[in-house]
């Protein structure tokens, strides 16, 4: 049976730059075993299979897969299902869209929105990030990262439904330089709290700029150009540091750079009497193409 598939690059305002998607925007009939061995043949960090929605207040369902697994939530696949749905013409008319996403962590809102040509959209989740204090010795953390000690700073891991460790790095020459060690992964990380590491350079305080690179190998992503979920946890674990007073925290994150598909992300943390309420991340997304995939009955539900 043939199911239609839209492939778009999200946090680019252009083709062949940022994270690249797949979406099956009504994927109805597909297994799950179907819907893990779709996501291995288009081999793309993360592909959606769209589904109509168990509430009908929302917009849709979103299952997300990478390669390996089935996710929980992710950033990209999130903003990306969302505008591609838009651009399909497949939730109304309109240059301005909110959709609402059932997901694996529960109900997720995008904002959709055309500006001079150009589709961007922007996730929200409720809540704070949840928080474990046990990361490793950044000593341990430099050996994943194929790196001298003194080339890391701080360490920490957050999640807000996909957990990451966050480990800053003193340079973008650092960043770039980084390479996973798997043994060294294996050992210190592997079994972690989050094995997904996402590594960093720049300024943390409100309004900063990030240069960032992200590796999951238990999902089977040897790197990431984008990633929308580590965004979001670490702009609201940065927005709890009781020494931020403020209501907005912002950051503003490149990442992809050395694998040559720069993606530029925004991040928001939304903050009430000391207590962070909310996290936002968007950016643009970039139409690539559209076909249909042949799905045998074997993976038919």
């Amino acid at each position: 049976m043939q199911y239609k598939y839209y492939i778009v690059d999200v946090f680019s305002r252009s083709p062949f730059g940022g994270n690249q998607l797949a979406v099956l925007p009504e994927a109805t009939g597909i297994s799950s075993e179907g819907m893990q061995r779709i996501a291995r043949e288009f081999n793309f960090g993360e592909t959606t299979f769209v589904l109509p929605p168990q509430n009908a207040a929302n917009s849709r369902q979103v299952r997300i897969f990478s390669p390996r697994a089935e996710l929980p939530f992710a950033g990209h696949p999130t903003v990306g299902t969302a505008c591609a749905l838009v651009m399909g013409g497949r939730v109304g008319s309109g240059e301005t869209h909110r959709l609402i996403l059932e997901e694996g962590v529960g109900p997720v809102a995008v904002d959709v929105e055309k500006r001079d040509g150009v589709f961007n959209g922007t996730l929200t989740l409720g809540g704070k990030p949840e928080r474990n204090d046990e990361t490793p010795a950044l000593g341990d953390l430099a050996a994943v990262l194929s790196l001298e000690p003194q080339a890391v700073t701080h360490a920490t891991f957050a999640s807000m439904g996909l957990p990451f460790c966050f480990v800053q790095l003193t340079s973008r020459e650092a960043v770039d330089r980084a390479i996973i060690d798997k043994s060294a992964w294996s050992k210190h990380l592997a079994k972690a709290w989050s094995p997904n590491v996402f590594f960093f350079a720049g300024e943390t305080r409100d309004g900063g700029a990030l240069y960032a690179r992200m590796s999951a190998p238990a999902l089977g992503i040897e790197e990431d150009p984008a990633t929308g979920s580590a965004c979001a946890a670490l702009v609201g674990a940065l927005a709890a540091n009781p020494d931020f007073q403020g209501e907005q925290y912002r950051l503003s994150i490149v990442q992809g750079v050395a694998m040559g598909r720069r993606s530029e992300i925004e991040a928001r943390a939304h903050k009430v009497d000391g207590v962070v309420m909310s996290v936002s991340v968007g950016g643009a997304t970039a139409y690539v193409a559209s076909g249909d995939i042949e799905v045998p009955r074997g993976f038919l539900s």
